[in-house]
């Protein structure tokens, strides 16, 4: 606001704006001492009273080791299960602490337990989902990294039931886990059976190739058993370097330096086959040449598979895939909510710096009025 002078000119009339005096703002609340002391606790006595009107809570808690896997078991066998071993493990994630805890909090474990301990009628609720969200709230599954330990706390009225609950998400995961392959040693067992299937229909199939061509001395004469096998066994290793090159191509660059090895290798083996199949004669029995020779390479194959088989049923035999329980849950003795001094504590102390606020902004109020 300006107002004109004796002079005339203008002049600000505006007055200037009011300081904030720490030493009268600190005199004003020491004023309202007592307000900011009774008042306080009597809130928070208001707020312990209230916590004896709420049902006391147990929380009972149980800890265990997960299945580990082969673990240092799956590295010192890899060497015996040849070149698939890698494309047999591929594309699967191994058994982690944190899969296990999704597979707790999955919807098959809660409904489990829903159904077991009738949780609907007891968390009063007309719908199984709005169950599952009470169960949800009330249980707390962690994975701790450091030692390998997973923890289960379950809350509830009943101490006993609380107990029930904790100890049956173990036995709800030990019985998933027992109908679910979820470890590698599983992974490869089945694949390299499955394989081993597969060759086995083939060799029978070459087998009767075979005997349907009859035997011929110049045939024999032409191919030699030994070049046959020989021919078999290089090709054998050419198809196990081939499925091992093209399941890394997937997880590896072009130019690093296994793959690079594994393509070498594969060239040189292809090389070889093709110095074998320029030496037969066709002139002597070809067509029971080619079939010998492909009933020599099924042979070869199938013993290659049937070796890593047995590597990997061995391998998952002495796999341990128990779920070791560290501390089952036990009755809890003593409740956990409502903690009655941290709520009357923290009520006082929000009561506090309200009042403070309070206090400090009508002072400063005033002080700007006046």
């Amino acid at each position: 606001m300006t107002q004109p002078t004796s002079q005339g000119a203008l002049v600000d009339a505006t007055p200037p704006p009011a300081s904030i005096d720490l030493t009268e703002l600190l005199g004003e609340l020491i004023r309202h001492w007592r307000r900011l002391i009774l008042v306080p606790i009597a809130a928070g006595a208001l707020a312990l009273g209230a916590t004896y009107l709420m049902a006391p809570q147990f929380t009972a808690r149980t800890t265990f080791l997960p299945p580990q896997g082969g673990g240092g078991l799956s590295a010192a066998l890899n060497s015996s299960l040849g070149s698939l071993a890698s494309l047999a493990g591929a594309g699967g994630a191994k058994g982690s602490g944190d899969m296990y805890v999704s597979l707790l909090q999955s919807q098959t474990v809660a409904d489990k337990l829903i159904d077991r301990f009738k949780l609907q009628d007891l968390y009063q609720v007309r719908l199984r989902f709005e169950a599952r969200d009470v169960l949800k709230s009330r249980s707390r599954i962690a994975f701790n990294k450091k030692d390998g330990l997973i923890s289960i706390e379950v809350d509830d009225l009943d101490p006993q039931r609380a107990a029930q609950m904790a100890n049956q998400y173990v036995d709800e995961l030990r019985t998933m886990t027992a109908s679910m392959s979820l470890t590698e040693a599983r992974r490869k067992r089945a694949f390299f059976e499955q394989q081993l299937e597969r060759t086995k229909v083939r060799l029978t199939e070459a087998q009767t190739s075979l005997q349907a061509t009859g035997f011929s001395q110049a045939a024999l004469h032409a191919e030699p058993k030994a070049a046959a096998e020989e021919y078999a066994r290089i090709r054998a290793e050419l198809t196990t370097t081939e499925v091992r090159l093209n399941g890394l191509r997937s997880a590896l660059a072009d130019k690093s330096p296994e793959l690079t090895h594994l393509a070498a290798t594969a060239s040189a083996l292809r090389a070889q086959l093709r110095t074998l199949e320029q030496k037969s004669n066709p002139t002597h029995g070809p067509d029971y040449v080619s079939k010998y020779r492909e009933f020599k390479y099924q042979e070869a194959l199938f013993e290659q598979i049937a070796r890593q088989f047995e590597a990997a049923r061995l391998e998952e035999s002495l796999e341990d895939n128990n779920i070791q329980v560290v501390d089952s849950a036990l009755v809890p003795e003593w409740k956990s909510k409502p903690k009655r001094a941290s709520i009357a504590l923290a009520t006082a102390m929000i009561v506090a710096l309200l009042l403070t606020v309070h206090i400090s902004g009508r002072h400063l109020w005033r002080s700007s009025n006046r």
